[in-house]
């Protein structure tokens, strides 16, 4: 579990919505997950058999499925495979899967989940920009579903990625929006803002037994990391999530008002 950290004596009052500032948030499942759970913890808990790759609560799975390509028998990277929800459903489509993840007991979740679905996954545990196990040109995909919102330098990652991935090869990855985690619903029947979309303090979500921080990563600045990283960004989506008939523990009604997830695509550039 992650732990507050005491603020510094005579610095200014933090947001209360800020937590606290550790860099690696955990989060350990309980026995029943939570009846729901706040936007910024997906894909924590999220159903493996919704089938197709989901990049958000709520998004059409054609979509995901559209954006990824034919993954049959390709090296596909999984980058914060968290419960193993991307792996599994990139494995049943014919991916040949390595994943990795900076929490052990999410590792665990997603190995045991990978034998219950009969696929085959390669499972590494450790920071997501060391991809030192991985050479260079190796990958054709590389994924990765709301994991990168906890992450402080994306350019670390992006580089390390660029490495890994051949030429033309994407990076396909899903953020929750910046103004999703900048909005609530308050007394009014309407969402109110309770951060500055220039905030980028951590915001710490609990429920339950479960805990976790996400950094609210603006557009902008994703967009100019990929592309000094190397990359030619060919999809920026903001798609509107659809309530599914089901309920899900992270259907948010600040969907109906506003984009809940921002989906990126990009594409390493020949040298």
């Amino acid at each position: 579990m992650s732990t507050s950290e005491e603020q510094p004596p005579g610095s200014p009052p933090r947001h209360p919505s800020a937590g606290n500032l550790s860099a690696r948030p955990t989060a350990v499942s309980p026995t029943a997950p939570p009846e729901s759970l706040p936007l910024a913890s997906y894909p924590v808990c999220a159903s493996i058999e919704a089938g197709g790759l989901e990049l958000g609560p709520g998004l059409d799975h054609e979509m995901g499925a559209r954006l990824l390509g034919n993954v049959d028998g390709k090296r596909v990277l999984d980058l914060g495979c968290g419960s193993g929800q991307a792996s599994i459903a990139m494995a049943r489509l014919g991916a040949k899967v390595i994943a990795v993840d900076t929490s052990v007991e999410r590792l665990g979740e997603a190995r045991a989940s990978a034998e219950e679905a009969g696929v085959t996954i390669e499972f590494h545990h450790g920071d997501l920009a060391e991809l030192a196990f991985i050479r260079g040109d190796g990958i054709d995909v590389a994924v990765s579903v709301y994991s990168l919102a906890a992450v402080a330098d994306l350019g670390r990652v992006f580089r390390q990625v660029e490495r890994v991935l051949r030429s033309e090869a994407a990076l396909l990855f899903s953020l929750p929006h910046p103004l999703a985690l900048s909005t609530e619903f308050g007394r009014q029947p309407s969402p109110v803002m309770v951060r500055t979309q220039f905030d980028a303090t951590p915001i710490n979500w609990a429920a339950d037994d479960l805990e976790g921080t996400v950094l609210p990563h603006r557009i902008t600045d994703v967009f100019t990391t990929l592309v000094r990283s190397n990359f030619r960004v060919d999809t920026l989506l903001e798609p509107p999530s659809i309530e599914p008939p089901e309920p899900i523990p992270h259907w948010t009604p600040l969907a109906e008002w506003l984009p809940t997830t921002v989906v990126f695509r990009g594409r390493k550039q020949a040298s």
